[in-house]
């Protein structure tokens, strides 16, 4: 599959919350060509594409201290959601939710 047809999804993958750094957010701010604080982290989508490359770019340095951001990459057109307990969060999608049948 080419990395056209796959998107990036960030998620906190530690307890503790999902949270940027200040060099990430003045990295974001950067690429989105806003001032940094005009950005609050939560009202970013996990799928915008400039948070992805802020991840990449970089990597750790991208976490809070109370976080542990990663990326996932899924098919485009995936339906997805973030699940959340105590700040660890997980991207699931239909096809890995154990289903039960009534």
């Amino acid at each position: 599959m080419s990395d056209e047809q796959l998107v990036g999804i960030v998620y906190n993958a530690c307890f503790g919350g999902f949270g940027l750094s200040d060099q990430a957010i003045a990295r974001y701010a950067e690429i989105k060509g806003v001032h940094p604080d005009s950005i609050y982290h939560r009202d970013i989508p996990r799928n915008d594409p400039a948070l992805v490359q802020v991840l990449e770019e970089l990597k750790q340095q991208a976490s809070s201290s109370l976080s542990n951001l990663v990326v996932t990459y899924l098919p485009k057109g995936t339906r997805y959601r973030i699940t959340e307990y105590d700040g660890l969060e997980e991207v699931e999608t239909p096809d890995s939710i154990r289903w039960e049948v009534a």
